[in-house]
């Protein structure tokens, strides 16, 4: 089931103040870009091989009270598997889609409302290798 927490992911209004501060401050390396409309968008941060940071520019103001941390993602050995034991505990959960970066995902709310994705990896994933990352959202 459950192998590791894949990435978190945060937004900013400044993506060059954020890659600085995670990359010269902390040492992290940009794994790949995400782009829209032929702009970047955000960006991964490595970690580590499995583990990374996801960013997105946010725009306009943010109140206090909403969290800088959209959702966080679990990676999974076999999404079919956990999607399957997640719905004989009741709990609600989309299918699983390919994602932007051709990584396998699902999405479901924990009790809190928190946002989680379950991930598995392919050949193909953008985390693997390090190709930008075309979105449409």
């Amino acid at each position: 089931m459950i192998k590791a927490i894949a990435h978190i992911c945060i937004s900013t209004r400044d993506l060059d103040k954020t890659e600085t501060f995670y990359c010269s401050c902390l040492g992290l390396v940009k794994k790949f870009d995400f782009i829209k409309d032929g702009n970047v968008a955000g960006f991964y941060l490595r970690i580590n091989d499995v583990n990374f940071i996801e960013v997105f520019q946010t725009e306009g103001p943010s109140s206090d009270q909403e969290s800088p941390i959209k959702h966080f993602c679990l990676e999974v050995d076999d999404i079919d598997k956990t999607i399957e034991a997640v719905r004989k505990c009741g709990v609600e959960i989309a299918n699983k889609k390919m994602g932007c970066d051709n990584s396998w995902q699902a999405w479901l709310t924990d009790p809190n409302g928190i946002k989680i994705e379950l991930h598995q990896y392919t050949d193909n994933s953008c985390q693997v290798t390090g190709g930008d990352c075309e979105i449409n959202f």
